[in-house]
């Protein structure tokens, strides 16, 4: 695709790193449960923040938090979290922290329960396949459905923070269960 030929949705503007995000990965579906854990950790490090400002930071992540090995991650002490809150790498605000450890708990629960977490996901989706939304434009684009409600509320009963209905739909478009992209975007995959 040439880049004269190419259309987007706007809300990647022309920052190199958000087109790179918007083009390869935004609503690509994922089946990794490792890749499924990254953006866990992605979308509830941003709560309250923009996107772009965890993107800029994923590489600190990556290394702060063993390479998103959700086996390792468990097993983070006091010590190791301590650690991380000084990391400038990352966001270092410890009760994000400390619950990207107990997220990477339930998760290893969830997958222990359902056989992965990408089966579990899927379990609350309309016959357990991804919605691909028609949008005209941004104002018609959701922030939450009633699929995303749902899995926020059940991973809050399970423990699982700072990762309401709002991140959860972020989520869940980041990891392709929703096509959100713009009817006319050349990355709508449909």
């Amino acid at each position: 695709m040439k880049q004269a030929d190419v259309t987007r949705c706007p809300w990647c503007g022309t920052d190199d790193l958000y087109v790179k995000y918007h083009d390869e990965e935004w609503g690509k579906p994922i089946t990794s449960d490792q890749l499924l854990f990254e953006f866990l950790v992605l979308e509830s490090a941003q709560a309250g923040l923009s996107w772009i400002t965890i993107l800029r930071r994923r590489e600190g992540y990556r290394n702060a938090f063993s390479h998103f090995d959700y086996k390792k991650v468990a097993q983070y002490d006091q010590k190791k979290i301590d650690e991380l809150v000084q990391d400038a790498s990352i966001i270092r605000h410890r009760g994000k922290i400390e619950a990207t450890v107990k997220n990477a708990q339930v998760f290893m629960s969830i997958q222990e329960e359902f056989g992965s977490f990408y089966q579990y996901l899927y379990s609350f989706m309309p016959n357990n396949k991804r919605v691909v939304n028609s949008l005209p434009d941004m104002k018609s684009a959701a922030t939450h459905s009633a699929e995303s409600d749902a899995i926020a509320k059940d991973l809050k009963k399970r423990g699982i923070k700072f990762f309401g209905t709002t991140i959860c739909y972020a989520y869940m478009q980041a990891v392709g269960m929703v096509d959100d992209h713009l009817n006319d975007c050349s990355f709508k995959q449909g």
